[in-house]
C-alpha cells in the first residue's frame, strides 16, 4: 500500500509536469509554468541587481554594446523571451541568468575577456540557461524531493550587499546564482556556441574562454572562485566538449578583438581605481580605518565620479561615529547615483544616530523601495517604537526576525517585548491530557528566547456529567527558554477518555 501511494504520487507528477525543452526538443520534468518563470524573472531582476552592486552606469556605451551582442546571440535561440542584458558594478567576475531571459554580467568579468567572441560565448551560455528553463528544472527537482519526503512521511505513519537582504525566503534568489548541474552546463556550452556561430562569431572564442577559466581555476584565484566558478565550474571536460562542438560548426567568423578593446577602453582605464576601492572595502572590513580612508581617497583621486567610492568614505566616517561627515559623503553618492539602495540606507542610519528621525525614515523607506534589508526594517522598527506606533514597529520587526543573524536576534528580542504582553499565547504552545488516575494535567512550553513567569491558563474539560467546564489556574516559578512546565490541575471530575484543552490567559517576561 505504501509503495503504491508513492508511485501514484510520482506518476501524477510526471503526467502533469512533463514539458518539451525549447532548446533540445527533449521531454523533461518541469513543474513551473512558463508564465510563472516570466514573473519570477521580472519580479527578481531588480532586487538581484541591487544586491550585487547595482548597474554599472558610468559607461553607458559599454552597456549598449553588451546589450547589442547579447541580443544578437540570444535571437538565434528561436525561443521567444523578453531578453534583457545589464552590466553590474561589481568587481567579482561573474554572469548569471534568471528565468525569462533576464541576464547580467559583472564589470569584473568584462575586464577579463579578450574579444567580442568571448563575450558572445558568455552571453550565449547564459541565454541557453534561460531558454532551456534550467532554473525551472532545478525548482522542479526540489519540489519532487519535497513531495517524496511528504509521501514517505505519510506512508510511514499509516537560498558586498546580498547579506543585507531581508526579502523573506526567496527560492529564486537562491536558484538564480546556484551551481548548475554538469548536464546543464554542457548543454549551455554546446547550444551557446551554436547561437554565437549563427550570429557570425568564431566559436573558437568559446574554446579560448573555457581554457582561460580552467587556467584561472587551477591558479585558484579567490575572486574567480567566489564568482563565476561557484555557479559555472570549469573543467577540462568542458574545454574538450567545446573543441568538439567547434569542429562541428562552420569555421571562421568574427573574433572582434579590436572592437572589444575599443569599447572597453574607459572601463579598463578606471580599473585601477576600482581595484583600490576593493582594497579599501577589505581594509574597512578588517577594521583598518586609516588604511581604508587612504585607499578611499586614492580611489576618488583616480576617478571622482564613481558613487561607490564616496559611499566607502561615508562608511568609514559612519564607523567612526562622524555622522555629519558620513551624511555629506552619502549625499555625494546619491547625487551621482540616486537609484542604489545602499546609499539611502547608510544615510538613513547616520541621520537616525543624529536624531533626525524624519529624514532617516524617508531615506530608509526609499532604500526599502529598492531592496528590502534587515538594517532598514530594524531601524524603522526602532523609530516607530519611539513614536509609540507599536503596530508599525511590530510589522518591521517581524520581517527582520525571519532574516536571522544579529539583526534577526535583536528584532526577535524587540518584538517579544512589544508583542508578548498582549499576545502571550503566540509564544507559548500548550497541551492538556488526562492522567491514568483521571486527573487533568496541563503543560506549556516557553518558545521565546527569554525567561517567563506568572503564567495563567484556562483549562477546559468535561465534568462527570458530561458538561463543559473550565477553570483558571497559575503555573508558578520562572520558566527558562525552551523548557516545558507541567501542572497537575487537581481536576478529577472527568468522564473516562475525556478530552481537555489549555489556553494562555496571561504571562510576563521575567526581569
Amino acid at each position: 500500500m505504501r509503495t503504491t501511494t508513492f508511485l501514484l504520487a510520482l506518476a501524477l507528477i510526471f503526467l502533469t509536469g512533463c514539458s518539451v525543452n525549447p532548446v533540445t526538443g527533449k521531454r523533461e520534468l518541469i513543474l513551473v509554468s512558463s508564465a510563472a518563470e516570466l514573473d519570477m524573472g521580472k519580479q527578481n531582476y531588480g532586487p538581484m541587481q541591487q544586491s550585487q552592486g547595482g548597474q554599472y552606469d558610468v559607461d553607458p556605451e559599454l552597456t549598449r554594446y553588451v546589450q547589442r551582442v547579447g541580443g544578437t546571440v540570444a535571437a538565434q535561440s528561436g525561443v521567444d523571451l523578453p531578453y534583457e542584458f545589464v552590466v553590474l558594478n561589481n568587481s567579482v567576475p561573474n554572469a548569471w541568468a534568471l528565468p525569462g531571459g533576464k541576464i547580467a554580467i559583472n564589470r569584473g568579468l568584462l575586464t577579463e575577456l579578450n574579444s567580442e567572441a568571448e563575450l558572445a560565448a558568455v552571453l550565449g551560455h547564459e541565454a541557453v540557461h534561460a531558454a532551456a528553463r534550467h532554473t525551472a528544472q532545478q525548482i522542479s527537482r526540489s519540489q519532487i524531493a519535497q513531495v517524496g519526503v511528504v509521501v514517505t512521511a505519510i506512508a510511514s505513519s499509516d537560498s558586498d550587499y546580498g547579506n543585507l537582504y531581508a526579502g523573506g525566503a526567496n527560492l529564486l534568489a537562491q536558484m538564480g546564482l546556484s551551481k548548475y548541474g554538469r548536464s546543464a552546463e554542457l548543454e549551455s556550452d554546446r547550444y551557446g556556441m551554436e547561437y554565437m556561430s549563427k550570429a557570425g562569431y568564431d566559436p573558437q572564442g568559446a574554446v579560448a574562454l573555457q581554457e582561460t577559466f580552467v587556467r584561472l581555476s587551477e591558479g585558484r584565484r579567490t575572486d574567480w572562485l567566489s564568482g563565476l566558478f561557484a555557479s559555472h565550474p570549469p573543467s577540462r571536460e568542458r574545454v574538450e566538449a567545446n573543441r568538439a562542438t567547434a569542429r562541428s560548426l562552420p569555421a571562421g567568423g568574427k573574433l572582434g578583438v579590436d572592437e572589444y578593446r575599443a569599447v572597453m577602453a574607459k572601463t579598463m582605464s578606471t580599473a585601477p581605481a576600482y581595484k583600490t576601492y576593493d582594497e579599501g572595502r577589505k581594509a574597512l572590513s578588517e577594521k583598518k580605518m586609516d588604511e581604508a580612508l587612504a585607499l578611499a581617497n586614492k580611489a576618488l583621486d583616480l576617478y571622482p565620479d564613481e558613487a561607490h567610492f564616496h559611499a566607502l568614505r561615508g562608511d568609514i566616517r559612519l564607523s567612526a561615529d562622524k555622522y555629519d561627515m558620513a551624511i555629506t559623503n552619502y549625499d555625494r553618492a546619491i547625487n551621482r547615483r540616486e537609484g542604489f539602495f545602499y546609499y539611502h540606507l547608510q544615510r538613513g542610519l547616520a541621520k537616525n544616530e543624529l536624531g533626525q528621525t524624519d529624514g532617516a525614515e524617508a531615506d530608509l523607506n526609499r532604500s526599502l523601495e529598492l531592496l528590502p534589508t534587515a538594517p532598514a526594517h530594524y531601524t524603522l522598527g526602532k523609530i516607530a517604537t519611539k513614536r509609540g506606533n507599536t503596530a508599525k514597529a511590530i510589522e518591521h520587526y517581524k520581517v527582520v526576525a525571519q532574516a536571522g543573524g544579529d539583526y534577526g536576534k535583536a528584532a526577535t528580542s524587540a518584538l517579544l517585548k512589544l508583542d508578548f504582553p498582549a499576545n502571550p499565547g503566540n509564544y507559548i504552545p500548550t497541551a492538556c491530557g488526562i492522567d491514568t488516575d483521571g486527573s487533568v494535567v496541563a503543560s506549556i512550553r516557553n518558545d521565546t528566547a527569554a525567561v517567563i513567569e506568572n503564567v495563567r491558563i484556562i483549562v477546559s474539560y468535561y465534568d462527570a456529567a458530561g458538561r463543559p467546564a473550565s477553570r483558571e489556574q497559575s503555573i508558578s516559578g520562572k520558566i527558562p527558554p525552551g523548557r516545558v512546565a507541567s501542572l497537575n490541575t487537581g481536576i478529577r471530575a472527568v468522564l473516562p477518555n475525556s478530552k481537555c484543552s489549555t489556553q494562555i490567559v496571561s504571562a510576563e517576561l521575567a526581569d
